[in-house]
């Protein structure tokens, strides 16, 4: 089987801010931006990957969530416990502290993990977890 990952959806709370994070901050290229409704996707992805993409998508755009869903999505959003994203990059340390400079909010410093990795972690402006490891 020949299978690669095309997309992944995170939930957005304001679409300018998340664009502004993953665009600016972490580095990331447009791809797409589609309005309908007075709802927001946005396609973005990393340079010279433009088969991977991250869909900044609105969390309640599903007309099959209920009331009750969506009060429990925002519930889990404003913790930061619905949805998270692994990426990876060449020198997690300098990352880090690009990030940092950036005003997002820390949620783990680079530390060596006992499996192997070294990695650190923020939360994007609508609470979703980014985790980072190094390559090096």
């Amino acid at each position: 089987m020949d299978i690669t990952i095309n997309a992944s959806f995170l939930p957005h709370t304001d679409p300018e801010v998340s664009l502004a994070f993953y665009r600016d901050v972490l580095g990331f290229e447009v791809r797409g931006d589609v309005g309908y409704n007075g709802m927001r996707w946005i396609t973005v992805g990393p340079v010279g990957q433009p088969d991977t993409s991250v869909v900044l998508e609105p969390p309640v755009a599903d007309p099959g969530v209920t009331d009750e869903e969506r009060q429990t999505i925002t519930e889990m959003m404003a913790k930061g416990t619905y949805a998270f994203l692994n990426l990876a990059a060449p020198d997690v340390d300098a990352t880090f502290e690009r990030l940092v400079a950036s005003g997002a909010e820390v949620v783990q410093e680079p530390i060596d993990q006992p499996y192997g990795v070294r990695d650190c972690a923020f939360r994007d402006p609508a609470g979703n977890l980014l985790r980072i490891k190094g390559l090096n």
